[in-house]
């Protein structure tokens, strides 16, 4: 393994590349990227780089999103990855949504969209288009405050737990679209698509009633893509930046669960005095199958065949596209 790190790392530098990674990533594949982070602070630090060639290791919305904020940047990644929940909206059901909640007597011109950056190019085109933004797990708040001084319905896409669970902090009515009647939908302040994240719903009450049981001192931390009764019951919700700092800044004998990938749990915190006080919260091991999908190897193999002139695996955004796109991110990055 150290073998071919080193290569990488050779590769990186001859092709003066910049190897970026997201927290759900491999240990061996954050130890060697020249940044590692959550998704809005990889897409803002990579375009602004002074690396020509970004070498996304992540999943495929991720490398679109440095592609539409640096149009200019190369940017290639190991594996195009598909985010499960970001499979579950498309371009044409985003028209479908927004056409059944007209059908409901919602006017478009009273719906403000609101994204989650776990959505594909398209997905956001289409949000910009109609005057939304993007938002991320760390910014949601703020950007759920703007869209309440709006006075429109709030349309938000596609995680539905998400979207709950900022109604809910905001004191705001929300529904599922398709899901709920049509009379809870005109209700609600935010309307929510049926969509989800497959690692955050394993979490369950179950799994914070036994931690609670087995350790009555321990905290739960949980990331605001779980359950909205899981959410409920914990002591901290975060993104996964909010997640690293809260549970590093707790005393180290402190006994924490955490609600959200494995990989990062993982390397949070060392045991302490030779005993584990960072847990999974969960009985099962919850990694996304997405993000692990990346090797050493594919990086290598992409570097090996950029430097050959025979680039693969080229991220590229149409230019309509990304111009919208660019609008609803650059909405959320002027709030955030």
């Amino acid at each position: 393994m150290r073998e071919i790190q080193k290569e990488i790392k050779q590769l990186l530098n001859d092709l003066d590349a910049q190897l970026v990674a997201h927290f759900y990533q491999k240990d061996e594949i954050i130890e060697i990227a020249d940044l590692s982070g959550d998704s809005l602070e990889l897409a803002k630090k990579s375009s602004q780089s002074d690396k020509n060639l970004i070498v996304f290791c992540g999943v495929g919305f991720m490398g679109q999103s440095v592609k539409i904020l640096a149009p200019h940047k190369n940017v290639i990644m190991p594996k195009i990855a598909c985010c499960s929940m970001a499979r579950m909206v498309s371009s044409a059901y985003y028209d479908n949504s927004i056409a059944l909640l007209e059908k409901y007597g919602i006017l478009k011109d009273q719906i403000l969209p609101i994204t989650y950056i776990n959505s594909n190019a398209d997905v956001k085109a289409k949000v910009g288009k109609m005057g939304g933004l993007v938002c991320t797990s760390s910014n949601a708040k703020k950007i759920f405050e703007f869209a309440k001084s709006k006075g429109k319905k709030i349309f938000f896409l596609p995680d539905k737990c998400l979207g709950e669970n900022l109604a809910r902090s905001e004191g705001l009515k929300s529904a599922i679209l398709g899901i709920d009647p049509k009379e809870k939908v005109l209700e609600a302040d935010v309307v929510c698509y049926n969509g989800f994240c497959s690692v955050h719903q394993l979490f369950m009450p179950s799994d914070v009633e036994f931690f609670r049981q087995k350790y009555p001192d321990i905290l739960i931390a949980v990331h605001p893509e779980c359950r909205p009764d899981v959410v409920e019951l914990a002591d901290f919700t975060g993104s996964t930046s909010q997640i690293i700092e809260y549970v590093r800044s707790l005393p180290i004998h402190q006994k924490v669960a955490v609600g959200t990938e494995f990989n990062l749990v993982n390397r949070l915190r060392p045991p302490y005095e030779g005993k584990r006080n960072t847990f999974v919260l969960s009985a099962t091991i919850p990694e996304c199958p997405t993000m692990n999908e990346t090797t050493l190897k594919d990086i290598f193999e992409v570097l090996k065949a950029y430097k050959n002139h025979r680039p693969y695996n080229q991220i590229d955004v149409n230019l309509e596209t990304a111009t919208f796109a660019k609008k609803a991110l650059d909405r959320m990055l002027e709030l955030s």
